[in-house]
């Protein structure tokens, strides 16, 4: 039997035998496509070779493509490990081969052919193809051409034909589109084969009868009216679900059943103590799902999850609460609670199973064995995190199904689910989830209703009135900041602002130099004057893609005309911060790897915050490193190298890195500094010796896999270090000028431990005599020990002294000890237990009331109480009055 590695290996080389390349897995997650945040199907990454974008060399092509599908049209993450097929995954791999304007439908099917029964050995009795079936609407005719090379092949009994919708590709509502082919197996008994025909199950959703191959044969374009016309070059796209392909070539009746999945799932059985019983989802006469079942989904969606969080990992998506981070955090949470429930993991589990994923696929997928320790660390860290909130959350939950269920509903109100998502982290799918194994369903009209409340309440905080623009001369505004910090200029609108009790007016001008706020940048601030006035630029904001000029006072006249001038100091500043985060970005990813993406920075003039996602605390040694490499780019005085207007295309084979979850148009700008390149529309200095020196002031975590470094440049660095060179000619001349004062505060610190622990003892030891000479003064009234004092102690000694007592005199105890410290009055209460039991006294009630002659409060227990106070004259009074309420 052909393992799984072995049947991906024969796939490649057969393809790489018909004079295709074979080319390595695009990432998962997709980083320059704003319309997709992970790959949901093998064409995503030659989608700008379809869309004819770029050349098709090489023109075949043959891979093994990571793909994730679990939101929007392409979900399979409720079926995961569920389904009646077991065949449904998130994470998956499709094997696929392509022809870019070389061999078309024909070479297409005779290669699929060849290797499905030449190589691996299939019987063509048990395989149905079909073809699209056309449409009339379309004036498009059933696929002839591919049913005669299908009729090579099989008889016509096995070629079936297709609706749209099952036989006809598109890529979206526009673009590359065309007839499809799948190849679809019938593996069921002979027995039921002899009952219904094979072709007669063909996309009828049979468990036993499924698609295992799609060929795509893109010849039309789709226009934006709708109309169809012929693409100048054709293109074969194919698609194999791998895990179905090894699940027949192993005969089982399982995906989970096979070597891709049954060595993590031996593991899970290790590590959990539960036995996997290959059983389905329903029960044989559909019963339900019994314990046993449960336990099999639990392991079947571990094993799944697992890989589509590794592989995410590995491809240097981090867990998060946005975008994809929020995705793959998700698919995480859903696994440990599953693993949580029914397999009884009360700790971090799942990070425990990477060592045999990569044992399993490392080899064809390396970057997996790359990140190993990545993966682990951050899975670990994200398990503990949301267990310790899961069970708290659980409980919540199962006391809200107990009330539905005594109150006979049968759905979840939607502000408990909002308060379980809001409070314990729990996204809306699981909620359904638990819910739904319990019978009760969820009020999702009313979770998506608080969850619009509270964006409404985080919008409303800040309430901004805008006036309406008032227009002085048409026009539209173009920004001339790269080339000039000043530049005559006219406005073309402006409008006044009010927020809270704060005003003031925004003005657009037809040429600008100022920059407006933007990633992380902050906006420039100047003058606009001319011989008449001087406005103040107080700051710039961004807006539809134009700089947005705030002032306080408009001009006297809007229409004259002035200079625009820019605050060049700040500018200078804010721009070496800007580009000393471009090299802090390139060091980090050198020292830490490259799953070390930007996830949000600011600078202004003083100021450098960047955010970087990695799994731990960033060491001081790794800083070090990161601070060395920065400033030998800073000594290198690398020009900036800026390429504007650059073609998409053009700047992706510059190396330029996008920024993840930012969106671009069709041209874009490159910065370039020595090895740094990246995507920016930011200001920069001229070259990195205008940053002048680079040191981190702070490492800090804002978030699970987010870290935050602070740093200073230039002036700002230059001051910093005065300032410190100040402190230690201070702490030298308190040393009198001592030349190692290193060794001088070592010292200093030891002599003042171990004065410290003289002090102490020298304090115990007056503890214990102040205690022992209230004990030896005690008087005895009705049988009780009755002990009071005033005396001049700390609160620490106070509290000592009362316990002290207590040890003496065990039992028929009752101590008041008023205390005087740097003139703060406080009072304690000390009873021994049978006082508070056989004479029902509470030293908590009583010193409340005696409290208030010292003007202050306290509370406690029934057997020891404090409280504090402002009028040390009233304390003596307070000792009196807690006797007198004791009624001793």
């Amino acid at each position: 039997m052909m393992t799984a590695n072995e049947i991906r290996d024969s796939y490649l080389k057969f393809f790489e035998s018909k004079g295709h390349v074979i080319v390595p897995s695009a990432p998962m997650v997709i980083k320059d496509d704003p319309t997709l945040m992970f790959t949901n199907a093998g064409m995503n990454q030659w989608k700008d070779i379809i869309l004819g974008t770029k050349e098709p060399e090489p023109r075949r092509r043959t891979d093994s493509q990571k793909c994730l599908r679990v939101s929007g049209k392409h979900n399979d993450l409720e079926e995961v490990g569920r389904d009646a097929a077991l065949s449904h995954h998130t994470m998956f791999e499709m094997l696929g081969n392509w022809s870019f304007g070389d061999y078309f439908k024909e070479g297409a099917i005779d290669y699929a052919y060849e290797y499905l029964v030449d190589v691996l050995h299939l019987d063509p009795k048990d395989l149905y193809v079909t073809v699209f079936e056309g449409d009339k609407a379309e004036g498009i005719s059933r696929d002839d051409e591919a049913a005669s090379y299908w009729e090579k092949h099989f008889p016509k009994n096995h070629i079936v034909n297709g609706n749209k919708h099952d036989n006809f590709w598109e890529m979206g509502d526009t673009g590359p589109c065309g007839p499809c082919s799948e190849i679809h197996i019938d593996f069921r008994s002979e027995e039921e084969k002899a009952k219904v025909p094979g072709e007669e199950l063909v996309n009828k959703d049979h468990p036993q009868v499924i698609e295992i191959w799609n060929i795509v044969f893109m010849q039309f374009n789709r226009k934006a009216d709708g109309s169809l016309e012929p693409l100048k070059m054709h293109v074969i796209d194919t698609g194999m679900g791998f895990e179905r392909l090894v699940r027949l070539m192993q005969g089982k009746n399982s995906n989970y059943d096979t070597d891709i999945f049954t060595p993590v799932i031996e593991e899970i059985e290790r590590l959990s103590g539960k036995k996997y019983n290959h059983t389905f989802p329903e029960g044989p006469n559909g019963e339900g799902i019994n314990d046993e079942q449960k336990v099999d989904i639990a392991m079947r969606v571990v094993a799944d999850h697992l890989r589509a969080v590794a592989f995410s990992i590995a491809d240097g998506q981090l867990p998060s609460n946005a975008k994809a981070g929020y995705v793959i955090r998700r698919i995480l949470r859903r696994a440990v609670r599953y693993a949580y429930t029914f397999l009884d993991q009360k700790e971090a589990f799942m990070y425990k199973l990477i060592n045999v994923l990569v044992h399993e696929m490392g080899v064809a997928y390396p970057e997996l064995t790359a990140q190993r320790e990545l993966i682990g660390r951050v899975m670990k860290e994200e398990e503990d995190s949301f267990l310790r909130t899961l069970d708290k959350g659980i409980t919540l939950l199962n006391g809200a199904m107990d009330e539905l269920k005594a109150h006979g509903k049968t759905e979840l109100d939607g502000k408990e689910a909002f308060r379980l998502f809001d409070t314990y982290g729990f996204p809306l799918d699981l909620t359904e989830l638990i819910c739904g194994e319990n019978g009760y369903t969820v009020d999702e009209k009313q979770f998506n209703e608080e969850m619009e409340q509270q964006k409404a309440r985080a919008r409303n905080a800040a309430v901004v009135e805008n006036g309406d623009w008032e227009i002085v001369r048409e026009g539209e505004q173009e920004f001339v900041g790269y080339d000039y910090t000043e530049y005559e200029c006219h406005i073309l609108r402006y409008r006044k602002v009010t927020q809270k009790k704060n005003s003031f007016y925004e003005i657009v001008l037809d040429y600008t130099p100022f920059y407006g706020e933007m990633g992380g940048q902050v906006g420039d601030q100047g003058v606009l004057v001319n011989e008449d006035e001087t406005i103040n630029v107080i700051d710039t904001k961004r807006e539809n893609n134009q700089s947005i000029h705030i002032v306080k006072e408009l001009p006297k006249d809007v229409e004259a005309d002035f200079m625009a001038c820019i605050d060049t100091d700040k500018r200078d500043a804010s721009a070496a911060n800007h580009t000393a985060t471009h090299l802090l970005d390139y060091a980090l990813k050198q020292v830490l790897g490259e799953h070390a993406e930007q996830k949000g920075s600011y600078v202004s003039p003083d100021t450098l915050r960047f955010d970087v996602s990695h799994f731990q605390k960033i060491t001081d040694e790794e800083l070090r490193q990161v601070e060395k490499l920065v400033n030998e780019m800073i000594r290198k005085d690398y020009p900036l190298d800026e390429h504007r207007d650059t073609p998409m295309e053009e700047a992706k084979e510059m190396g330029a890195v996008a920024l993840f979850g930012e969106k671009y148009g069709d041209k874009v700008r490159v910065v370039r500094f020595g090895p740094s390149c990246e995507f920016c529309g930011g200001i920069h200095a001229k070259s990195t010796g205008r940053i002048g020196f680079f040191k981190i002031v702070g490492e800090s975590s804002v978030a699970a896999g987010v870290r935050r470094i602070e740093a200073m440049t230039g002036e700002t660095c230059e001051n910093a270090i005065y300032a410190l060179e100040d402190t230690l000619r201070d702490l030298k001349a308190m040393f009198n000028n001592a030349k190692d004062l290193k060794a001088v505060l070592t010292k200093f610190v030891e002599e003042n431990d171990a004065m410290k622990k003289e002090v102490e003892r020298f304090r115990a030891q007056a503890v214990d005599r102040a205690a022992k000479s209230l004990v030896d003064r005690a008087e005895t009234v009705n049988g009780v020990h009755v002990v009071k004092a005033v005396l001049p102690v700390d609160p620490a000694s106070a509290k000592d002294i009362v316990f002290k007592v207590r040890e003496a005199l065990p039992e028929n105890l009752v101590c008041v000890l008023g205390s005087v410290y740097e003139n703060r009055p406080q009072l304690s209460i000390m009873l021994s237990d049978d006082m508070v039991k056989e004479h029902d006294l509470n030293a908590g009630k009583v010193i409340r009331e005696a409290a208030k002659l010292i003007k202050g409060g306290g509370g406690g227990q029934p057997h020891y109480a404090q409280a504090g106070g402002k009028d040390a004259d009233g304390i003596n009074a307070a000792v009196e009055k807690v006797i007198e309420l004791l009624n001793i």
